[in-house]
Parts: structure tokens; C-alpha cells; sequence
């Protein structure tokens, strides 16, 4: 558990970066949103398209007993590879947006 402020920061950071991307397909709006009491962070796209409101989560990863569980990721690189980039084992990234039976399949945690 001493890895979890490190985790919170480096999420943190991770997404802020990400937020200043423009979003490559329409004039929206990106906009980092960090719930610290209850460890929830996300990136999240707004806007509107023609006459149409647009809003949805683009990343959202949650950091649970020390581990970042992604929960989904529409970036073109990847929050994981970013995590590992940035020293994160991959015992300590859970890709949640894949089923628990498929989890195992992969090379990150399973919970």
C-alpha cells in the first residue's frame, strides 16, 4: 500500500497530459476529473456535434488494494503502457474493461 500516493500522482499526471491532446475527431472538449476520496479518475470528452450533445468517459481507471483497475481506455496508445512506462509492474494494472475469465489470458493482474 505504500505505492498508492506514487499511484494517485502518477495517475493524475497521466491523465493531465492526456487532456491536453486535442480529441482528434471533432471540436470537443476534454476535461480531467479526479475523485480522490473515492480513488476514480477520469478523462472526459464534451461537447457538442451539430446539434447534438456529446459526453463520455474517454479513460477511467479506479485504484483499488493498491492496483490501478482500468475500467476503460479509448486512447490509441493505452493508460497500461503508459502505467508501465512510468515503472508500474504489471501485477499492479488490472485491465477491468475484459471479463474476469479473460483476464488470465493476459499478461496484467487478474484482480
Amino acid at each position: 500500500m505504500e505505492n498508492v500516493e506514487s499511484y494517485r500522482q502518477m495517475i493524475r499526471q497521466i491523465i493531465s497530459e492526456r487532456a491536453k491532446i486535442p480529441y482528434a475527431y471533432l471540436d470537443l472538449e476534454l476535461e480531467p476529473v479526479f475523485d480522490r476520496e473515492n480513488d476514480r479518475y477520469l478523462l472526459i470528452v464534451f461537447g457538442r456535434e451539430d446539434k447534438k450533445p456529446v459526453h463520455f468517459a474517454l479513460i477511467h481507471v479506479d485504484i483499488i488494494e493498491g492496483k490501478f483497475w482500468i475500467r476503460y481506455d479509448g486512447t490509441e496508445e493505452g493508460v497500461a503502457t503508459d502505467l508501465l512506462e512510468n515503472g508500474v509492474p504489471k501485477e499492479h494494472i488490472v485491465l477491468a474493461f475484459k471479463s474476469p475469465e479473460m483476464r488470465k489470458y493476459t499478461e496484467f493482474a487478474v484482480c
